[in-house]
């Protein structure tokens, strides 16, 4: 499921007075007043990137300038050429196209933690899905944290603060996220709902909150779901809608793309659903698993290797590596296997 549209997880991002957990929030304002380097902590969809975005939105009397968000898995999930071209980078790296990723990389992190900041003392850098960021990149990012710490926040935001090194844990301090409860959830989806007009009744919202698992971002995707098809958020409405919101079409579009061949739009398709329609990458593994076991496409000997690459894959997204990355592996080495079979050679494909 892709919705036409604003968002309601961008139109409706809290504002740091508007986080529910109490612990959180108050660390959060104590940065305010006494600018640090923050590494927010939690698992996916409890709001991670939100809370980076309302603390920078307080402090700064011009965020959207002095704001600078880098999402690791730009980086280490793309060609150079995806890097080198994408708008927010290419400002950076105009005249370098044989510089290294590793070079491009740090002269994107560097140019953008020297330049002043527009208003106010500093400005702050979020890493967003700061998992994925490889050791040698680490320590250059140790190195421009030392060089501009008069000038430059760091906000971390990952889902498994281990994977960061001693020197960068050390110099950050740490904003815990845990899974909201389902009555916090059913507090930010009625609070939604009121500001969007929208009708719900008790039952349909708690419905759609605890379908989400603690979820916060699927479950605002899910209630806007339900408000456009039924145009109310109730029990019957949220039953009916949430039956398709499990994107089984999508997923099915990504494997039979990956299956033909199509690796550009099995990677669009798996883009879609990890940034529009709120997956994780263990939760759209196991889906992938599921669509294709229920279909009639593809037969043993297919799902068994399907089954064996995702056994393969399956840890490194449980230890919070990149899941864009692995997943895109995953239908790559699916596809190369079945065009093994059929033409009685392997040609490596294309992640």
């Amino acid at each position: 499921m892709v919705m036409d549209g604003p968002l309601w997880i961008d139109t409706h991002a809290p504002e740091l007075g508007e986080i529910r957990q109490n612990d959180a929030r108050d660390r959060l304002y104590r940065a305010v007043d006494e600018p640090m380097n923050l590494v927010v902590q939690g698992p996916s969809g409890v709001g991670k990137t939100a809370a980076a975005r309302a603390l920078a939105c307080e402090s700064h009397a011009d965020p959207e300038s002095d704001l600078i968000e880098i999402n690791v898995a730009d980086f280490f999930g793309r060609t150079k050429k995806q890097i080198r071209t994408d708008p927010r980078f290419e400002g950076f790296l105009q005249g370098r196209s044989r510089m290294a990723k590793r070079d491009m990389i740090n002269r994107v992190l560097t140019e953008s933690a020297s330049y002043a900041p527009m208003s106010g003392e500093y400005k702050t850098v979020l890493l967003d899905n700061a998992e994925s960021i490889r050791e040698d990149f680490q320590q250059a990012l140790r190195r421009v944290m030392e060089k501009h710490h008069r000038t430059t926040q760091f906000l971390i935001a990952t889902r498994q603060p281990s994977k960061l090194i001693a020197p960068i844990r050390s110099r950050c301090f740490p904003i815990r996220l845990r899974a909201p409860t389902t009555d916090e959830t059913i507090d930010v989806l009625k609070t939604i709902c009121d500001r969007e007009g929208v009708d719900y009744d008790d039952d349909g919202v708690e419905f759609v909150a605890s379908a989400a698992g603690g979820d916060l971002r699927r479950a605002i995707l899910a209630a806007q779901t339900t408000a456009v098809d039924g145009e109310a958020i109730t029990m019957t409405t949220a039953y009916e809608t949430l039956g398709e919101v499990g994107d089984d079409d999508a997923i099915r579009d990504a494997l039979e793309a990956a299956q033909e061949g199509r690796l550009q739009d099995a990677r669009k398709t798996l883009d879609d659903l990890l940034d529009e329609a709120g997956y994780d990458g263990p939760g759209l593994l196991r889906d992938a698993l599921r669509v294709a076991r229920a279909g009639s496409a593809y037969d043993g000997d297919d799902l068994a290797r399907l089954y064996k690459l995702a056994g393969e894959v399956d840890l490194d997204l449980t230890d919070g590596l990149d899941d864009r990355l692995h997943l895109t592996h995953l239908l790559a080495a699916w596809a190369a296997g079945r065009t093994e079979l059929r033409d009685g050679f392997h040609e490596p494909a294309e992640a």
